[in-house]
């Protein structure tokens, strides 16, 4: 080949030498240094919590050999005294192995983030495995499409025409299914930030249900009644979502009346009865009892109590207690709970006519 027979004349028999003597040289510093520095990243990584360093690790270990030597080649080019040709050649073979290490070094490290989130997923989301997985899938194909056109780039193609064809090829897809892709980037949303998780109970407007799965563009719920809901992401993001499965104590409030015929001494002792029964229960915190209102046909009550759990059996469970313990002692005390009742009073008039009864 002709261009190899200038090459070769152009340069002596001693410069080669040295030229691979570099490149050799260089490949295997670079050999020993990524050893080196794995070993003691590695050990730094065990005594850490953090994963960072680990990806780091993984990345330093998924060097090739083939960067190395274009590495060495660039090394041993500098030596040479090439023509310019020659050395922009060089130059664009060690930019494109460069560029594709580093696309492996960033398609390492996000494999290994998207394992270690499949991994936490399938322990405690299993329905998140998927969403994950896909994602992953689409940080790879941006990654790659970026480093092929690089590369292009650097081999003097120009790419101007294709990354606009793309672009308008993208804006095409993404009108065709943008309710897709706001459901797919509503999802995204619900995996970064978790507003909600797989078993937490939410109420989404009118309708209450615990959350069996979490999909790439939609969510489904299991109602109390037994049937299945199915929201899109993005709809349900817009919706307002009411999550009782963040709920770390409840608060409860109820009322009873008493008749008007109660004595004040037994309404000064019905606060602290109702503080009894509800510091007797397990798991609750009593915040007050207070005689609150005259009604129409009772004296009220207001009383104020925290149940220490989410679970709403749990709830049920303490509030029968307490009211059961509310009722034995008012019936000891020989208080009376109100229910409506209406009272007529009835007048004679002077000359021994009923008047109109009022009540």
């Amino acid at each position: 080949m002709e261009w190899l027979d200038s090459l070769r004349d152009s340069i002596h028999r001693d410069e080669w030498l040295v030229a691979v003597a570099v490149m050799a040289g260089t490949v295997l510093v670079l050999r020993v240094l990524q050893w080196i520095v794995r070993r003691k990243l590695a050990k730094l990584a065990a005594r850490t919590p953090t994963h960072w360093d680990d990806h780091a690790v993984t990345a330093i270990g998924s060097t090739r050999l083939l960067f190395l030597v274009a590495v060495g080649i660039y090394a041993g080019s500098l030596t040479l005294d090439l023509e310019p040709a020659y050395a922009s050649a060089v130059g664009t073979f060690t930019i494109i192995a460069l560029l594709l290490q580093g696309g492996a070094w960033v398609n390492t490290v996000i494999g290994d983030m998207i394992d270690e989130r499949r991994k936490e997923a399938r322990e405690h989301e299993p329905a998140r495995v998927s969403t994950i997985a896909l994602l992953g899938f689409l940080a790879q194909v941006a990654l790659w499409t970026t480093v092929l056109l690089l590369i292009l780039a650097n081999l003097g193609i120009d790419i101007t025409a294709l990354v606009a064809g793309l672009g308008i090829g993208g804006v095409a897809v993404a009108l065709a299914v943008q309710n897709i892709l706001g459901d797919l980037f509503a999802s995204l949303s619900i995996i970064l930030d978790k507003p909600f998780v797989v078993g937490d109970f939410l109420a989404v407007g009118d309708f209450l249900g615990s959350v069996e799965h979490i999909g790439i563009k939609t969510t489904r719920l299991r109602s109390l009644s037994g049937e299945q809901l199915v929201f899109s992401n993005n709809d349900l993001l817009t919706s307002r979502i009411r999550n009782f499965g963040r709920m770390r104590e409840r608060r409860v409030v109820f009322k009873l009346g008493v008749t008007y015929q109660t004595p004040r001494d037994r309404l000064q002792e019905i606060p602290d009865m109702i503080r009894a029964a509800v510091e007797a229960a397990d798991k609750t915190r009593f915040d007050r009892a207070h005689f609150s209102e005259y009604g129409n046909f009772s004296l009220n009550f207001e009383t104020v109590y925290y149940v220490l759990s989410n679970e709403f059996n749990v709830h049920m469970d303490i509030q029968q207690a307490i009211f059961l313990q509310i009722h034995e002692a008012f019936e000891k005390a020989g208080i009376e709970f109100a229910y409506p009742t209406q009272t007529l009073f009835m007048a004679r008039g002077d000359e021994g006519e009923e008047a109109a009864p009022a009540s």
